[in-house]
């Protein structure tokens, strides 16, 4: 494998953050017990920052050609004997493997890369249990959330996060320091009782995205079910027409901008209702309700959520063309038409509803994908907090104004026909105006001067009810001080 920008440490040889006392130690030498994917990929990045690697396996001959020739593949007894530092990269079940080499290994540092393959699956962590196998030996826990592509490509690809643990500060400093020189940022998680957490770490699946997609599917079942009813349901008991056709594309293209549109109101709304608490309450240090603290912290999710509905809502309506039960009312209705002896059938209404709907949809998707894009990390660290506050605040307001004039300019004046009202039910559009419209009708009256000071004034740390000294000037020229209530 060519060094290329491998060759190089990506982020050289500066000390860690918070610690000056950590120093490079490219040269040294570092041993690697295992010849599997992660530990090939550990001795290449170890290579191309500049450490001497020796790498032990049970047959040195059949696996040389898998390491970089700078690597030395030898036995593992021979490797653990030329180094102070060894990484394990072998499965939790084959440390007892390991127990022959325990009198070499003694004094040594182990760093245990390993990870389970479900949560919590044993009683102790793999590096406790490393530990218990090995008590002559100081073991880290370290590189577990380390892919082996990301070792590979270098950690501008991937996570530039190591997390690091053990009871031996020297140790962790000596690993923390080889993570550094290897271009990745070293990250201190305690004592070796937080070995089960990093371990857990990697087997979690998009933890803070279950609330967000749980209440997307939740969305937009319901809004289905009841798009369902109105539109193919309610024609084949009523007048016996079989729309079922329309459920593939056209039950679901309805359903979409609905969960886009409420998903949207919904990243603002508890703003919104922490607005309200702390103004009811006078302060800023009262805590808010654990529904509600939750709800602040997955507004990300909820607005990437939205974007993504938004983005397929696009696609489908630009695929209802070329659905063949379009072309075949197309052809319906120039029939009829001929029939009828209609040559003109152009309604200027409905021309431009058409028109402003299709334009303002457009410019909510646009900014839709502006507040995606920017809340990117890598897009997000290039703003200063001003910035970022704005597009995600004052234009993410924008877009939630102008998603709803779209889905006014698309109901128009249908709310007030009764034939609209299948089943005694309302159209979808005008349920998904409930959420919104309070969000745009508070923020308005937040706006204003009096509740808008008064807000300020609270974020800034002024309580309500609580006492403040004051200084005035008495007759004689001299200043008296007392004391007033803040909220007076």
């Amino acid at each position: 494998m060519s060094g290329g920008d491998m060759a190089k440490p990506l982020l050289g040889h500066r000390s860690v953050e918070g610690d000056h006392s950590v120093t490079p130690a490219a040269g040294r030498t570092i041993g690697v017990l295992g010849s599997g994917d992660f530990a090939r990929s550990l001795a290449i990045r170890l290579v191309c920052s500049g450490f001497k690697v020796v790498v032990g396996s049970r047959n040195p001959k059949r696996k040389a050609g898998l390491f970089p020739s700078a690597a030395e593949v030898t036995f593992q007894a021979d490797a653990v004997k030329k180094t102070d530092v060894i990484f394990v990269a072998v499965f939790r079940e084959h440390y007892s493997t390991l127990c022959d080499l325990a009198d070499a290994l003694a004094g040594k540092i182990l760093v245990d890369v390993s990870n389970n393959t479900e949560i919590n699956h044993h009683k102790e962590s793999n590096a406790e249990y490393l530990a218990s196998l090995f008590p002559a030996c100081t073991v880290v826990k370290g590189f577990n959330v380390i892919s082996a592509w990301t070792l590979q490509s270098g950690a501008r690809d991937g996570n530039k996060q190591v997390l690091i643990c053990s009871n031996n500060q020297e140790a962790k400093r000596t690993v923390a320091e080889i993570a550094q020189v290897m271009g990745f940022t070293p990250v201190d998680m305690g004592c070796m009782s937080s070995a089960c957490e990093i371990e857990n770490i990697p087997l979690r699946l998009l933890p803070a995205w279950k609330i967000p997609i749980f209440l997307a599917l939740g969305l937009f079942l319901c809004f289905f079910t009841y798009n369902l009813v109105r539109q193919v349901i309610h024609p084949y008991i009523r007048e016996q027409k079989n729309k079922f056709y329309k459920i593939p594309i056209e039950v679901v293209n309805t359903t979409l901008p609905c969960v886009a549109y409420v998903m949207l109101s919904l990243v603002y709304l508890p703003g919104v209702l922490a607005a309200c608490s702390q103004l009811y309450y006078g302060t800023k240090y009262r805590r808010f309700p654990d529904w509600l603290d939750q709800w602040l912290q997955h507004r990300k999710q909820i607005g990437l959520l939205s974007f993504f509905c938004a983005a397929l809502h696009a696609v489908y309506s630009l695929c209802l063309p070329m659905r063949r039960s379009h072309r075949y009312q197309l052809i319906e209705t120039a029939v009829k038409q001929a029939v009828e002896k209609k040559m003109n059938i152009w309604v200027e209404e409905e021309v431009w509803r058409m028109e402003i709907y299709i334009s303002v949809g457009i410019i909510a998707l646009g900014l839709l994908s502006l507040l995606a894009i920017t809340s990117l990390p890598s897009i997000a660290n290039s703003l200063n907090w001003r910035e970022f506050s704005f597009v995600q605040s004052t234009l993410g307001f924008i877009a939630l104004v102008i998603s709803t004039l779209h889905t006014l300019t698309y109901g128009w004046s249908r709310a007030f026909d009764e034939n609209q009202y299948k089943f005694y039910l309302p159209p979808t559009y005008t349920l998904t105006l409930l959420v919104p419209c309070t969000v745009i009708l508070a923020k308005v009256i937040f706006s204003l001067p009096c509740i808008q000071q008064r807000l300020l004034r609270i974020r800034r740390g002024w309580e309500k009810g609580r006492y403040v000294k004051f200084v005035l000037p008495s007759a004689t020229g001299e200043y008296s001080s007392g004391e007033t209530s803040s909220n007076v």
